[in-house]
């Protein structure tokens, strides 16, 4: 904890707080290609910081459409993902959801590209984004059925 002396407060250090997206659309999963450091040019899931003051379902709906140009309804909770080493810029906590995405692909802010990928066509991801996308196999399996 580090302490402000003025005040004789302490403020906890804490992991900053991320939400990533694993967005259907087309029956195929939306990856954007990153536009800047760490993992530049590299594929990953639609995602970034949660604001203050901004609940984490909110930050996944903005981030969704400042990346991708896509409206999304959020489906589930696919998990929260803490492992310290997972972000090379320090130790971040992300929250994850499974969405279907509505509206026009495009790519916007932090991604250079954007492209949709069948599940089974997957690259090598960002961050830890292919164990998660590994981890939903099983309900975008069953979401893809219904669609």
């Amino acid at each position: 904890m580090q302490m402000n002396t003025e005040e004789r407060i302490f403020v906890p250090i804490t992991p900053l707080l991320t939400v990533d997206a694993l967005i259907l659309y087309e029956n195929k999963i939306v990856l954007i290609k990153r536009l800047n450091p760490p993992y530049k040019n590299q594929f990953a899931l639609p995602g970034g910081f949660v604001e203050i003051g901004e609940t984490v379902e909110d930050a996944t709906l903005r981030e969704a459409k400042e990346e991708t140009g896509l409206e999304i309804e959020l489906i589930k909770l696919l998990g929260v993902y803490s492992e310290p080493s997972r972000d090379p810029r320090g130790h971040t906590v992300t929250v994850c959801f499974l969405a279907r995405g509505f509206g026009k692909l495009k790519a916007g802010s932090d991604a250079k590209d954007i492209r949709l990928f069948g599940l089974n066509e997957i690259p090598k991801l960002a961050f830890d984004h292919n164990k998660i996308v590994e981890n939903a196999k099983c309900d975008i399996d069953g979401i893809l059925s219904e669609m």
